[in-house]
């Protein structure tokens, strides 16, 4: 088996932080953390925002082919749909591990909702439910 890549040091420091409208969901605003990289792609980390939302349309049930899913709220709150879980409402400082392949949907959320989502590995499929 080879080597792992040794992971370096990152620093992401908010005050001039970039937020981009390029990531899983078109409505939502990604800053990238510096964790992929650093992580040579087994990890990620981003602050994910509602921002400016326009044009949002629920993405129906899907669920990621990944190892591990971590969002935490920041700011505002967002409510999630879990299949064979329930509904439930996440508000500032709440955390919810989102097992591998769980079918969720996330239905509702304030306009000032922040999120940090870790996911491993860094690059995952989407795939509808």
């Amino acid at each position: 088996m080879p080597a792992k890549k040794k992971q370096s040091f990152s620093l992401s420091r908010a005050k001039g932080a970039k937020f981009r409208k390029d990531g899983l969901r078109a409505f939502f605003e990604y800053r990238d953390l510096g964790i992929k990289e650093a992580t040579h792609g087994r990890f990620n980390a981003e602050v994910i925002r509602a921002g400016t939302v326009k044009n949002y349309t629920r993405a129906g049930q899907h669920y990621h082919k990944l190892e591990f899913q971590l969002v935490y709220v920041l700011k505002g709150w967002v409510k999630f749909d879990y299949e064979g879980e329930g509904s439930f409402t996440l508000k500032t400082r709440d955390c919810v591990l989102q097992p591998p392949e769980i079918r969720h949907e996330l239905t509702a959320f304030s306009k000032d909702m922040e999120l940090l989502e870790v996911t491993s590995p860094a690059d995952f499929r989407t795939l509808t439910a």
